[in-house]
Protein backbone atom coordinates (compact mmCIF):
# COMPACT_ATOMS: atom_id res chain seq x y z
CA UNK A 1 0.00 0.00 0.00
CA UNK A 2 1.40 3.40 -1.01
CA UNK A 3 0.93 6.16 1.54
CA UNK A 4 1.64 9.85 1.98
CA UNK A 5 2.12 11.08 5.55
CA UNK A 6 1.28 14.63 6.66
CA UNK A 7 2.32 15.86 10.10
CA UNK A 8 4.78 18.19 11.81
CA UNK A 9 5.33 18.01 15.61
CA UNK A 10 6.77 15.39 17.94
CA UNK A 11 3.25 14.04 18.52
CA UNK A 12 3.15 12.74 14.91
CA UNK A 13 6.49 10.89 14.98
CA UNK A 14 5.29 7.53 16.44
CA UNK A 15 2.48 7.40 13.86
CA UNK A 16 4.93 8.01 11.01
CA UNK A 17 7.19 5.23 12.31
CA UNK A 18 4.23 2.87 12.69
CA UNK A 19 2.92 3.64 9.21
CA UNK A 20 6.35 3.12 7.65
CA UNK A 21 6.46 -0.37 9.19
CA UNK A 22 3.32 -1.53 7.36
CA UNK A 23 3.12 0.63 4.23
CA UNK A 24 5.30 2.12 1.51
CA UNK A 25 5.45 5.75 2.65
CA UNK A 26 6.60 7.56 -0.46
CA UNK A 27 6.40 11.11 0.90
CA UNK A 28 6.30 12.88 4.27
CA UNK A 29 4.84 16.39 4.30
CA UNK A 30 5.42 18.82 7.16
CA UNK A 31 5.60 22.53 7.81
CA UNK A 32 8.77 24.43 6.83
CA UNK A 33 11.72 24.71 9.21
CA UNK A 34 11.10 27.52 11.73
CA UNK A 35 13.18 29.62 14.15
CA UNK A 36 13.02 28.23 17.68
CA UNK A 37 14.27 29.01 21.16
CA UNK A 38 15.92 32.12 22.54
CA UNK A 39 18.58 32.11 19.85
CA UNK A 40 15.92 31.76 17.14
CA UNK A 41 18.01 29.17 15.32
CA UNK A 42 16.15 27.58 12.40
CA UNK A 43 15.33 23.97 13.28
CA UNK A 44 13.62 21.18 11.31
CA UNK A 45 10.28 19.76 12.50
CA UNK A 46 10.45 16.41 14.32
CA UNK A 47 8.60 14.67 11.47
CA UNK A 48 11.26 15.82 9.01
CA UNK A 49 14.01 14.38 11.18
CA UNK A 50 12.19 11.06 11.55
CA UNK A 51 11.46 10.88 7.81
CA UNK A 52 15.15 11.38 7.05
CA UNK A 53 16.01 8.62 9.50
CA UNK A 54 13.57 6.31 7.72
CA UNK A 55 14.76 7.34 4.26
CA UNK A 56 11.45 8.94 3.28
CA UNK A 57 11.47 11.99 0.95
CA UNK A 58 10.27 15.20 2.64
CA UNK A 59 8.13 18.00 1.19
CA UNK A 60 7.59 21.26 3.14
CA UNK A 61 5.13 23.62 1.42
CA UNK A 62 3.92 26.76 3.19
CA UNK A 63 0.33 25.84 2.31
CA UNK A 64 -0.91 22.37 1.42
CA UNK A 65 -3.74 23.81 -0.68
CA UNK A 66 -1.40 25.55 -3.15
CA UNK A 67 -1.71 23.98 -6.62
CA UNK A 68 1.95 22.91 -6.70
CA UNK A 69 1.53 21.13 -3.36
CA UNK A 70 -1.62 19.35 -4.53
CA UNK A 71 0.18 18.28 -7.72
CA UNK A 72 3.14 16.97 -5.69
CA UNK A 73 0.86 14.77 -3.61
CA UNK A 74 -1.09 13.54 -6.62
CA UNK A 75 2.16 12.54 -8.32
CA UNK A 76 2.70 9.95 -5.56
CA UNK A 77 -0.53 8.11 -6.55
CA UNK A 78 -1.17 7.14 -2.91
CA UNK A 79 -3.66 4.56 -1.76
CA UNK A 80 -3.85 6.34 1.59
CA UNK A 81 -3.04 9.73 3.10
CA UNK A 82 -2.45 9.75 6.86
CA UNK A 83 -2.65 13.11 8.67
CA UNK A 84 -1.40 13.61 12.24
CA UNK A 85 -1.21 17.11 13.76
CA UNK A 86 -0.41 18.69 10.41
CA UNK A 87 -2.15 21.93 11.37
CA UNK A 88 -4.09 22.64 8.16
CA UNK A 89 -7.63 21.82 7.04
CA UNK A 90 -7.21 19.94 3.77
CA UNK A 91 -9.18 20.98 0.68
CA UNK A 92 -11.27 18.60 -1.39
CA UNK A 93 -8.55 18.63 -4.06
CA UNK A 94 -6.32 16.69 -1.63
CA UNK A 95 -9.04 14.59 0.03
CA UNK A 96 -9.95 13.20 -3.39
CA UNK A 97 -6.40 12.10 -4.27
CA UNK A 98 -5.93 8.75 -2.46
CA UNK A 99 -7.48 5.60 -3.87
CA UNK A 100 -8.78 4.51 -0.45
CA UNK A 101 -9.17 7.56 1.83
CA UNK A 102 -7.54 10.28 3.94
CA UNK A 103 -7.41 9.35 7.61
CA UNK A 104 -6.61 11.54 10.60
CA UNK A 105 -5.22 10.60 14.02
CA UNK A 106 -7.02 12.98 16.41
CA UNK A 107 -6.16 13.16 20.12
CA UNK A 108 -9.67 13.17 21.59
CA UNK A 109 -12.81 11.09 21.80
CA UNK A 110 -14.68 12.69 18.94
CA UNK A 111 -17.01 14.48 18.57
CA UNK A 112 -15.70 16.03 21.81
CA UNK A 113 -12.76 18.43 21.53
CA UNK A 114 -12.62 19.03 17.83
CA UNK A 115 -9.88 21.48 16.92
CA UNK A 116 -6.22 22.33 17.38
CA UNK A 117 -5.56 21.70 21.10
CA UNK A 118 -7.69 18.73 22.26
CA UNK A 119 -5.17 17.46 24.81
CA UNK A 120 -4.81 20.79 26.63
CA UNK A 121 -8.53 21.52 26.79
CA UNK A 122 -9.50 18.02 27.93
CA UNK A 123 -7.13 18.37 30.91
CA UNK A 124 -8.02 22.03 31.57
CA UNK A 125 -11.73 21.19 31.70
CA UNK A 126 -11.24 18.42 34.22
CA UNK A 127 -11.91 15.39 32.03
CA UNK A 128 -10.94 12.06 33.59
CA UNK A 129 -10.93 10.14 30.28
CA UNK A 130 -9.69 10.99 26.83
CA UNK A 131 -8.30 9.02 23.90
CA UNK A 132 -7.57 8.88 20.21
CA UNK A 133 -9.99 8.75 17.30
CA UNK A 134 -8.97 7.53 13.85
CA UNK A 135 -11.25 9.47 11.52
CA UNK A 136 -11.97 9.49 7.79
CA UNK A 137 -11.38 13.08 6.77
CA UNK A 138 -13.89 15.35 5.08
CA UNK A 139 -13.83 19.08 4.38
CA UNK A 140 -14.91 20.08 7.89
CA UNK A 141 -12.80 20.53 11.03
CA UNK A 142 -12.62 17.05 12.55
CA UNK A 143 -16.17 16.26 11.39
CA UNK A 144 -15.62 13.08 9.36
CA UNK A 145 -16.88 9.60 10.30
CA UNK A 146 -15.02 7.73 13.04
CA UNK A 147 -13.16 4.56 12.09
CA UNK A 148 -11.53 3.44 15.34
CA UNK A 149 -11.40 4.74 18.93
CA UNK A 150 -9.03 4.03 21.83
CA UNK A 151 -9.61 5.41 25.34
CA UNK A 152 -7.13 6.28 28.08
CA UNK A 153 -7.61 7.70 31.61
CA UNK A 154 -6.38 11.14 32.68
CA UNK A 155 -4.83 10.78 36.12
CA UNK A 156 -5.22 13.35 38.88
CA UNK A 157 -1.55 14.33 38.52
CA UNK A 158 -1.48 14.28 34.73
CA UNK A 159 -0.83 17.46 32.78
CA UNK A 160 -1.19 18.24 29.10
CA UNK A 161 2.52 17.50 28.81
CA UNK A 162 2.31 13.99 30.29
CA UNK A 163 -0.82 13.18 28.26
CA UNK A 164 0.87 14.40 25.07
CA UNK A 165 3.44 11.61 25.21
CA UNK A 166 0.96 8.90 26.14
CA UNK A 167 -1.55 9.90 23.46
CA UNK A 168 1.20 10.14 20.86
CA UNK A 169 2.01 6.46 21.38
CA UNK A 170 -1.65 5.49 21.63
CA UNK A 171 -2.30 7.27 18.33
CA UNK A 172 0.29 5.10 16.59
CA UNK A 173 -1.27 1.96 18.07
CA UNK A 174 -4.77 3.03 17.06
CA UNK A 175 -3.58 3.81 13.54
CA UNK A 176 -2.17 0.30 13.16
CA UNK A 177 -5.44 -1.15 14.52
CA UNK A 178 -7.44 0.80 11.93
CA UNK A 179 -5.12 -0.15 9.07
CA UNK A 180 -5.41 -3.80 10.09
CA UNK A 181 -9.20 -3.54 9.90
CA UNK A 182 -8.90 -1.79 6.54
CA UNK A 183 -6.78 -4.65 5.23
CA UNK A 184 -9.28 -7.22 6.55
CA UNK A 185 -12.26 -5.33 5.11
CA UNK A 186 -13.85 -4.90 8.57
CA UNK A 187 -13.35 -1.14 8.98
CA UNK A 188 -16.68 0.59 9.73
CA UNK A 189 -17.52 4.27 9.35
CA UNK A 190 -19.49 5.67 12.30
CA UNK A 191 -20.95 9.18 11.77
CA UNK A 192 -20.30 11.74 14.50
CA UNK A 193 -23.23 13.20 16.40
CA UNK A 194 -22.88 16.97 15.83
CA UNK A 195 -25.04 17.70 18.90
CA UNK A 196 -22.33 16.20 21.13
CA UNK A 197 -19.52 18.23 19.60
CA UNK A 198 -17.28 20.44 21.75
CA UNK A 199 -14.28 22.45 20.62
CA UNK A 200 -10.63 22.85 21.53
CA UNK A 201 -9.41 26.12 20.01
CA UNK A 202 -5.78 26.88 19.26
CA UNK A 203 -4.03 28.03 22.42
CA UNK A 204 -3.22 31.68 23.03
CA UNK A 205 -1.40 33.25 25.97
CA UNK A 206 -4.63 34.71 27.32
CA UNK A 207 -6.09 31.22 27.76
CA UNK A 208 -3.69 30.73 30.67
CA UNK A 209 -4.83 33.75 32.67
CA UNK A 210 -6.16 32.67 36.04
CA UNK A 211 -9.57 33.85 37.22
CA UNK A 212 -9.36 33.53 41.00
CA UNK A 213 -13.17 33.73 41.33
CA UNK A 214 -13.34 30.21 39.89
CA UNK A 215 -13.31 27.19 42.23
CA UNK A 216 -9.84 26.04 43.27
CA UNK A 217 -10.26 22.73 41.47
CA UNK A 218 -11.00 24.52 38.18
CA UNK A 219 -7.94 26.72 38.61
CA UNK A 220 -5.78 23.66 39.27
CA UNK A 221 -7.15 21.99 36.14
CA UNK A 222 -6.19 25.11 34.19
CA UNK A 223 -2.66 24.87 35.58
CA UNK A 224 -2.47 21.22 34.47
CA UNK A 225 -3.99 21.90 31.05
CA UNK A 226 -1.79 24.88 30.21
CA UNK A 227 1.43 22.99 31.01
CA UNK A 228 3.95 23.46 29.44
CA UNK A 229 2.54 26.28 27.25
CA UNK A 230 1.17 28.91 27.58
CA UNK A 231 1.25 28.20 31.35
CA UNK A 232 -1.32 29.37 33.88
CA UNK A 233 -0.42 32.93 34.88
CA UNK A 234 -1.38 35.51 37.44
CA UNK A 235 -0.05 38.92 38.40
CA UNK A 236 1.99 39.70 41.53
CA UNK A 237 3.31 43.17 42.31
CA UNK A 238 2.95 44.28 38.72
CA UNK A 239 4.76 41.32 37.17
CA UNK A 240 3.64 38.05 35.65
CA UNK A 241 3.88 34.89 37.75
CA UNK A 242 3.44 31.45 36.21
CA UNK A 243 1.91 28.72 38.35
CA UNK A 244 3.65 25.47 37.41
CA UNK A 245 2.07 23.09 39.91
CA UNK A 246 -0.58 23.34 42.59
CA UNK A 247 -3.07 21.50 44.80
CA UNK A 248 -6.73 22.36 45.41
CA UNK A 249 -7.85 22.29 49.04
CA UNK A 250 -10.90 23.06 51.13
CA UNK A 251 -10.99 26.47 52.86
CA UNK A 252 -10.65 25.02 56.38
CA UNK A 253 -11.76 28.34 57.89
CA UNK A 254 -8.99 30.39 56.25
CA UNK A 255 -11.42 32.62 54.32
CA UNK A 256 -10.10 35.41 52.12
CA UNK A 257 -11.22 37.13 48.92
CA UNK A 258 -10.48 35.49 45.55
CA UNK A 259 -6.79 35.98 44.75
CA UNK A 260 -5.85 36.82 48.35
CA UNK A 261 -2.84 35.11 49.93
CA UNK A 262 -4.25 33.46 53.06
CA UNK A 263 -1.16 31.57 54.14
CA UNK A 264 2.57 31.17 53.47
CA UNK A 265 4.00 27.81 54.49
CA UNK A 266 6.94 25.61 53.61
CA UNK A 267 4.43 23.42 51.78
CA UNK A 268 3.40 26.32 49.55
CA UNK A 269 1.59 29.62 49.17
CA UNK A 270 -2.14 29.43 49.90
CA UNK A 271 -4.41 31.53 47.70
CA UNK A 272 -8.17 31.93 48.16
CA UNK A 273 -10.39 31.11 45.19
CA UNK A 274 -14.10 31.54 44.53
CA UNK A 275 -14.49 28.19 46.25
CA UNK A 276 -11.68 26.54 48.20
CA UNK A 277 -7.98 27.34 48.32
CA UNK A 278 -5.19 26.73 45.83
CA UNK A 279 -1.83 25.75 47.29
CA UNK A 280 0.91 26.94 44.93
CA UNK A 281 3.75 24.39 44.89
CA UNK A 282 6.08 25.60 42.14
CA UNK A 283 6.06 28.95 40.38
CA UNK A 284 8.08 30.84 37.77
CA UNK A 285 8.60 34.59 38.23
CA UNK A 286 8.84 36.79 35.16
CA UNK A 287 12.29 36.43 33.57
CA UNK A 288 13.36 33.66 35.98
CA UNK A 289 13.42 29.87 36.09
CA UNK A 290 10.82 27.77 37.90
CA UNK A 291 11.25 27.50 41.67
CA UNK A 292 9.64 26.18 44.81
CA UNK A 293 6.79 28.44 45.94
CA UNK A 294 8.23 28.67 49.48
CA UNK A 295 11.55 29.91 48.05
CA UNK A 296 9.67 32.50 46.00
CA UNK A 297 7.72 33.60 49.07
CA UNK A 298 10.90 34.00 51.11
CA UNK A 299 12.75 35.88 48.37
CA UNK A 300 9.86 38.28 47.74
CA UNK A 301 8.68 38.34 51.37
CA UNK A 302 5.17 37.38 50.37
CA UNK A 303 2.76 38.02 53.23
CA UNK A 304 -0.81 37.14 54.10
CA UNK A 305 -3.32 39.60 52.77
CA UNK A 306 -1.49 40.28 49.49
CA UNK A 307 -3.50 39.91 46.31
CA UNK A 308 -2.70 38.09 43.10
CA UNK A 309 -4.36 39.79 40.15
Amino acid sequence: MRAVFMGTPRFAVPSLSALAAVANVTLAMCNPDRPSGRGQAVVPPPVKEEAHRLGIPVFQPEKARHPEAVARIAAESPDLIVVVAYGHILPKSILDIPRRMCVNVHASLLPRYRGAAPINWAVARGETTTGVTIMKMDEGMDTGPMLHVREIPIGEEDTAETMYGRLSLLGAEALLDALGKLHEGTLREIPQDPFLATYAPMLKKEHGRIDWTCPAREVRNLVRGMTPWPSATTGHRGKSLKILSSVAEACSGRGGEPGEVVGVERAGILVACGEGILRLLTVQPEGRKGMDAWAYAQGRRVARGERLS
